[in-house]
């Protein structure tokens, strides 16, 4: 299972990729598999903002739908258009053509409540 080290991640299986004060979001590669084949993404409108451990959309697989929320407070910039006629990147390439949003973040000092890859590896570690 991949978990790469320069992410950070919540407990319930979003990732993070900070750039400044941009993050990209998505879920992870354990959330995509436990959800199996995802048939429909649920995208926030740009613009809107979102206060940490908010819900940001959901995503629909043939297993469940399953909510997916803000690792950290910000206003959504840019969704992942490509998802609304493939949403198989998000199995595919959870960590590359299958993130969700990008978000222009609000309050950096939230980070210190998300996980590091290791403290992640931790977490699911106990789910398998």
């Amino acid at each position: 299972m991949s978990i790469p080290e320069e992410l950070y991640y919540t407990n319930t299986h979003e990732w993070i990729k900070i750039e400044n004060d941009i993050g990209t979001i998505g879920i992870t590669d354990y959330a995509q598999k436990e959800l199996s084949d995802i048939v429909y993404v649920e995208l926030p409108e740009v613009g809107k903002t979102f206060n940490q451990g908010d819900v940001l959309g959901t995503l629909e697989a043939v297993k469940a739908v399953s909510d997916y929320y803000a690792p950290i407070s910000g206003t959504v910039i840019e969704v992942n258009e490509n998802l609304k006629s493939q949403p198989d990147l998000v199995n595919k390439y959870p960590y590359e053509q299958g993130w969700l949003v990008k978000m222009k973040l609000a309050k950096l000092d939230e980070k210190s409540k998300l996980l590091n890859a290791s403290q992640y590896k931790e977490i699911i570690s106990t789910h398998e």
